[in-house]
This record gives structure tokens, C-alpha cells and sequence, in this order.
């Protein structure tokens, strides 16, 4: 990859929702919502405090978070769909 958020951002991988509902209907890409699920692609280093330390990140590459339905802005790296937000986006990890 050669992208590398900076501070306190995130690079996320949407996380496609299921096709089926429990009961087995199939759900047409029209009616779908964008999943609220994502992968952590790539991390920012931290966000620096007014003394100057580094607060580093709680998340890294790698882990699923839940994130709100408007969080981030778009963005297109090496053709794939991406999501840059700030850490506080972030809802929380799963699993």
C-alpha cells in the first residue's frame, strides 16, 4: 500500500453486510445499506498532545471495528474503496 494516514486517522476496508436475511430472503444491492462494519487497512501514528508526547493509537492494522453510518470520507487507493476517519469515528473493536 502506499498510503499512510496521518495523526490520529484510519484507513478502513468496508466489510460487506450478508446477501441473506435470517430467514433466507435476498436483499437487492438497491435496498442494501453501506455496512457500519470495517477493517483497519493502515493506522496513523498518534495524536500529539500540547507538550508534545504522542498518543498512540488504539487500534491497528488488521482489526474489525463499527464505525457510525456517516463517518469518513471516500477515497480510491491502488482501485480499491476506502474510508479515511479520525480514531473518535470509531465506535469500537469487535472481537
Amino acid at each position: 500500500m502506499t498510503f499512510r494516514p496521518l495523526h490520529d486517522r484510519v484507513l478502513v476496508k468496508r466489510i460487506e453486510a450478508e446477501e441473506k436475511t435470517a430467514g433466507g430472503i435476498i436483499i437487492p444491492d438497491s435496498a442494501k445499506e453501506k455496512p457500519q462494519e470495517g477493517e483497519v487497512v493502515a493506522a496513523g501514528t498518534g495524536l500529539r498532545s500540547d507538550e508534545g508526547k504522542i498518543t498512540p493509537l488504539d487500534v491497528k492494522a488488521g482489526d474489525r471495528i463499527l464505525f457510525g453510518k456517516w463517518s469518513g470520507t471516500e477515497v480510491k487507493v491502488d482501485g480499491q474503496d476506502l474510508l479515511i476517519m479520525k480514531e473518535s469515528d470509531i465506535l469500537g473493536i469487535v472481537g
